[in-house]
């Protein structure tokens, strides 16, 4: 299925439960690799969630694809960087759909520059995906991926 219709809008309380079962697709936990430590507890995710939602600091929207929520992108703040991040449900990959969002969420929010991102090395969609919204490169770091179970390398990147 190629993608037609999109647009990023504000989250939703009905949202959550589509990102819920989104972030519990086994192929999708294995390329994010750091995940919560039990990406399966509902009561743990939708108290993540709230805490999200709250903070006023964290600029996030769902991702809307031929009218349905396929996933979301945001950034916050870590150790007072700005960091964008994404998530689409299985569904929706390789479309390009995560490049669309992550560009027009970046033109949308004016958020402090230089921004940054992290990603698995071996998350060859998510690479593709922050290179063509004009990240680079800038480092790499090791990090306990939950939904591994053991450290893995990750690059950093920089817009």
């Amino acid at each position: 299925m190629i993608t037609t219709k999109f647009l990023l809008r504000d989250v939703v309380d009905d949202d959550l439960p589509i990102f819920f079962a989104q972030q519990t697709e086994p192929d999708a936990i294995y390329m994010a690799a750091f995940t919560a430590k039990r990406p399966t507890d509902q009561a743990a995710f939708i108290t993540h969630w709230r805490k999200i939602l709250a903070d006023a600091t964290v600029l996030i929207k769902t991702i809307i694809a031929d009218g349905q929520v396929a996933g979301y992108v945001l950034s916050y703040e870590t150790d007072g960087k700005p960091e964008v991040s994404y998530w689409l449900g299985r569904a929706f990959w390789g479309q390009g759909l995560a490049t669309r969002a992550l560009t027009s969420f970046l033109a949308q929010v004016n958020q402090a520059r230089p921004i940054y991102a992290r990603v698995a090395k071996d998350n060859l969609g998510s690479i593709r995906v922050l290179e063509k919204c004009g990240f680079r490169i800038i480092g790499e770091d090791k990090g306990y991926a939950n939904a591994r179970g053991t450290e893995i390398e990750e690059w950093l990147f920089e817009r």
